[in-house]
């Protein structure tokens, strides 16, 4: 496994490491994304979904559980708070949509380890202050080591972020 530490010193930071990614993904990508409440895994979605070209407004689906966002690839984006059981993935077609034509998003993904795919980027964001976040990113399967180093490459000259680490596992 590839792991790769990056410090976001704002929202606007956050959205710029979703955009950079954008690029690269592929259907088929799933990021799993954990951390507290207000950590920033809708900013980050939202930073995704702009550079995938989605042009409508990006919520935390947590009402809906999934909601799709159409741009280059189509934008899967699900939030499993509110889910009591991993039994409850299926009446969302959890594992279809994974496999689908596009990247999905799981925020809360963490909840449920035996749904997290064996193939896919795990997004961890700690909340560091008010505006500065950690985020612990590594990719798991060789699709998304691959992933995660085109992506810290992407990542490494934005403004704001700083690249703190990344090793091999």
């Amino acid at each position: 496994m590839n792991r790769v530490s990056i410090a976001s010193s704002s929202q606007a930071a956050t959205q710029a490491l979703g955009s950079a990614l954008a690029p690269m993904a592929c259907a088929g990508d799933v990021l799993i994304l954990s951390g507290d409440l207000g950590a920033g895994k809708t900013q980050f979605t939202k930073g995704l979904a702009a550079g995938l070209g989605v042009v409508e407004p990006v919520t935390s689906p947590t009402f809906n559980l999934l909601l799709v966002h159409q741009g280059r690839i189509p934008l899967y984006h699900f939030d499993l708070y509110r889910l009591g059981t991993a039994a409850q993935l299926e009446d969302l077609d959890y594992w279809g949509v994974l496999e689908a034509d596009g990247i999905a998003v799981v925020e809360w993904g963490d909840r449920f380890p035996e749904a997290v795919p064996s193939e896919c980027v795990s997004v961890s964001i700690g909340i560091v202050s008010d505006d500065e976040r950690l985020l612990s990113i590594t990719g798991v399967g060789a699709r998304g080591e691959a992933l995660v180093h085109a992506w810290s490459l992407a990542c490494a000259q934005l403004p704001g972020i700083t690249l703190t680490a990344e090793e091999t596992l």
